[in-house]
């Protein structure tokens, strides 16, 4: 379930998808134009400080409570989770969630917080978002269809990169072409990086951020590689703001636990 677009066919704007086809190209195929269709769910959490000090016996059972609740987020919709510790001060894990139901995700969390874990955690960032064919086409690729529903390939590389985008108003007030050819140019850039891969999704009405740009990879040298680069192309100046930035880790929900402390040592060989 998740719309995982390659860099090397193509690289998307910082905060926008261009491998799609354009929506107006849709609509003029009859294909009507382009809206929602799955929500997605970036969840950040931290475990509370006191939680930390608490004994070995109250930290287990609440690791208990978490491997059952991510049990359940994933036999209903798709989920990916990450260990933030080591990369950000304010967070210890991320979970990312896929639903073709907004309510599935509200049922989830509501379940969180009437669990014991619900206490023991806080939400520093939350970010909601749904798929959307994009409008903008790609040179390199135009046999890329464009896609309105995520992969269920996604979230498997070693590393997420993610963060919310908004992009100025002066930006919507370039004549589309205009804003294609800047998109060509990041397009351009994105093609040399082969193994960086992209999931946009998107925020219209729905949450502050207008996209949530998540980039997957395996190589955090890469990717530093690749945005310094698409700091230079034009489209930049259009950019209100892209922070705050998360460098997140994949692990498996069952070793989740033992990454933010709740249980035992963390296994080095795992």
């Amino acid at each position: 379930m998740t719309t995982t677009e390659s860099a090397q066919a193509s690289h998307p704007h910082q905060g926008e998808h261009p491998p799609a086809a354009a929506g107006a190209q849709a609509h003029q195929h009859g294909a009507g134009p382009a809206h929602g269709k799955q929500f997605v769910k970036f969840s950040f959490f931290r475990v509370r400080d006191a939680v930390r000090s608490a004994c070995a016996d109250d930290r287990a059972a609440l690791a208990a409570q978490l491997a059952t609740l991510l049990d359940a987020s994933a036999e209903r919709m798709l989920t990916r989770t990450y260990s933030t510790v080591g990369t950000r001060a304010d967070t210890d894990f991320l979970v990312w969630q896929v639903s073709d139901e907004l309510s599935e995700i509200q049922d989830w969390h509501g379940a969180l917080l009437g669990s014991p874990l619900g206490a023991a955690l806080t939400r520093p960032h939350s970010f909601l978002s749904m798929t959307m064919r994009s409008m903008y086409s790609n040179p390199l690729h135009p046999e890329t269809k464009g896609r309105e529903t995520l992969r269920e390939d996604g979230g498997t590389a070693d590393y997420l990169f993610l963060y919310p985008m908004v992009k100025t108003k002066d930006w919507y007030k370039l004549p589309l072409d205009e804003r294609q050819a800047m998109m060509n140019e990041h397009i351009a850039v994105g093609h040399k990086y082969h193994n960086i891969k992209i999931n946009t999704t998107y925020s219209y009405g729905l949450d502050d951020q207008e996209f949530v740009v998540a980039f997957e990879g395996d190589s955090p040298g890469e990717f530093l590689a690749l945005v310094r680069e698409l700091r230079t192309s034009r489209s930049t100046s259009y950019t209100e703001r892209d922070t705050p930035m998360f460098t997140c880790r994949r692990v498996a929900p069952a070793a989740l636990a033992q990454s933010i402390g709740l249980r035992g040592e963390i296994d080095q060989a795992q």
